[in-house]
């Protein structure tokens, strides 16, 4: 088979089977891997050699290495120090030492056993950011401890991809004081370049303008560090690495991780397929047991490791479930891991194979985990909410002020109405939000403010204004709907995402209604007039008189936002008279 025509077969099978398994909730690295397994020897059989494919494909992780070192600033490193080095240092060495353990008492070599427990210590950066950013996750405090941890498994990816080659006896490579010589010879020529010599080199491209030499000085620099290491039988991700974090601070940054992203992207597919071509699936068919209890068993002890980490860096329980939950699976970065080791014959390829297939059913198996979290052990959490009104009575305030919702635009009402010693009561839904502010000394409760109990334990019959700064549009309007119908005398300040949740907050009754992005808007339309050229005092003014017609736009507005066709028809009209009323502003300023 031609070049061209294989690299037609794993473009179309990639185009083919990746976006029908993301339709399906599965991770695009699982959806490569299926794409391998189906093309592969074990059933079609349509893409040639494996380990070909697979040779060419490495360095798609060179340049996942590359990238992962750019993002890397010290100054980051520095601020996540913490929960990088103390959190995903644990992680790693726990979990690594019990798998390694697990091995040798299995009758595995040491070695064997190290790089098989450490490999599946890793857990799968892209699959978990992916889900806990669908679930918008990320913000919360187990969505950032799962980061920090998956930070340091992508540094610790280095030095365990690094030692292999010197594991294995690297062919006729002697490591003398020659060759350790030779190594830091390298690197210190790296840090002189990536300050001398490279940064120069991209200021003079860029003025040329010709900016395909950007991409091509930016393949260039990996290509040509990852064969320098490799003459060193060293591993070529290293030297990518290092590179990588030594032009983390460049201004050339961001323009070379944009040019390496499409080849990284494509070459890591490709890596990922070939993992699948060379794939026993055989082994699922006649070792289900195996597998399958392979799979579950890594899942539960990352799953108890990752809980006892966590209540020992001080998590409550909730957040130590959830972060377990979250990294219990294994990783793409064990699939890098066994597939060098068992070309280096460190990694013998039946126990290959079947782990390989072990961490893809963990990856697999990671949503059911979630769902089972969300649907069977969440809901028992719930159950605070009644303790949360024993806690507000306990506390017995009648606060004039009662926040519902403490999110970004809550905490700041907050925070104004504690400078001037306002006491308040803040009400809040989501249990990972109240454990995350309730570390900086917030007083928050627990607790769905749609529910009419807990506004009765808020003691809102005592308050004289209720804030509503729920996130939700649905949430804000039953709120409303509670508060209006069960206590009409409250002054109630709503907050709304835009003009629609707006005119369904008016329609219930609420008069005070400030629409989020509105007043930011003409904030910045006020600086963009004076850079413009209006004089500040012209600026303001014509902004004032754009807000005082758009909230008269909106309350006669009101009577018909249901109908899409009068709505349009008002708009045109109301940008009509907005230009004419200008205009006639203008022909005054001019006359007078």
């Amino acid at each position: 088979m031609t070049l061209l025509g294989q690299a037609a077969i794993f473009l179309g099978a990639a185009l083919l089977v990746v976006p029908l398994c993301h339709r399906l909730g599965l991770a695009t690295v699982l959806g490569y891997l299926i794409t391998g397994i189906l093309i592969g020897p074990n059933l079609l059989d349509l893409a040639g050699d494996a380990n070909t494919v697979l040779h060419f494909a490495e360095f798609g992780v060179v340049m996942l290495l590359f990238i992962i070192g750019l993002e890397l600033e010290p100054s980051r490193l520095w601020v996540l120090k913490r929960s990088i080095f103390v959190l995903g240092g644990l992680q790693v060495f726990v979990t690594g030492c019990l798998f390694s353990a697990i091995g040798v008492a299995l009758d595995f070599s040491l070695v064997t056993s190290c790089i098989a427990g450490f490999g599946l210590a890793m857990s799968s950066t892209a699959f978990v950011m992916q889900l806990l950013a669908e679930k918008k996750q990320l913000t919360t405090r187990h969505g950032r401890e799962a980061f920090a941890i998956l930070l340091f498994q992508d540094m610790a990816v280095i030095p365990l991809l690094a030692i292999l080659p010197i594991l294995s006896g690297g062919g006729n490579q002697e490591y003398n004081l020659t060759y350790f010589a030779k190594v830091i010879g390298v690197f210190v020529l790296l840090i002189a370049a990536s300050r001398v010599v490279i940064r120069p080199v991209f200021r003079l491209i860029a003025a040329s303008k010709a900016n395909e030499l950007l991409t091509a000085a930016a393949l260039f620099i990996i290509i040509g560090i990852a064969v320098v290491m490799d003459k060193l039988g060293l591993s070529m991700a290293l030297g990518a690495f290092v590179t990588g974090v030594l032009l983390a601070d460049s201004e050339y940054r961001h323009e070379l991780e944009a040019n390496i992203q499409p080849f990284k992207g494509l070459l890591l597919g490709l890596f990922f397929m070939a993992v699948g071509m060379s794939t026993d699936m055989h082994r699922l068919t006649n070792e289900p047991l195996l597998i399958v209890g392979g799979a579950i068993a890594l899942m539960t002890l990352k799953f108890l490791v990752l809980i006892i980490i966590g209540k020992f860096v001080g998590n409550p329980w909730q957040t130590s479930i959830r972060l377990g939950v979250s990294l219990a699976q294994g990783g793409e970065f064990a699939f890098v891991l066994f597939s060098s080791a068992t070309g280096l014959k460190l990694l013998p390829s039946e126990l290959s194979d079947r782990l390989i297939l072990i961490v893809t059913l963990s990856m697999a198996l990671t949503p059911l985990a979630f769902f089972l979290l969300e649907k069977l052990v969440e809901p028992l959490w719930n159950k605070q909410e009644k303790r949360a009104f024993d806690e507000i009575h306990a506390d017995d305030h009648e606060n004039p002020v009662v926040i519902a919702g403490f999110g970004r635009f809550g905490q700041i009402i907050a925070r104004v109405l504690k400078m001037h010693k306002i006491p308040f009561t803040a009400l809040e839904g989501d249990a990972r939000q109240v454990d995350f502010v309730r570390r900086f000394g917030n007083k928050i409760y627990y607790g769905n403010p749609s529910h009419v109990e807990m506004l009765r334990a808020a003691k809102l019959d005592k308050a004289k204004v209720f804030i509503l700064a729920i996130d939700d549009v649905n949430d804000s309007i039953r709120t409303a709907m509670q508060v209006r119908h069960y206590y009409p005398h409250l002054t109630i300040l709503a907050r709304a995402r835009d003009r629609r949740h707006s005119y369904q907050l008016m329609d219930i009754g609420v008069h005070v209604v400030t629409r989020e992005l509105f007043a930011s808007s003409l904030d910045v339309a006020q600086k963009a007039l004076i850079e413009a050229g209006l004089s500040p005092e012209r600026a303001a003014q014509g902004i004032q008189k754009f807000r005082e017609y758009d909230e008269q736009l909106l309350i006669r507005q009101q009577a018909f936002y249901q109908d899409e066709e009068s709505l349009i028809a008002s708009n045109k009209q109301a940008m009509r008279d907005l230009e004419e009323l200008f205009e006639s502003d203008e022909r005054a300023a001019e006359n007078s």
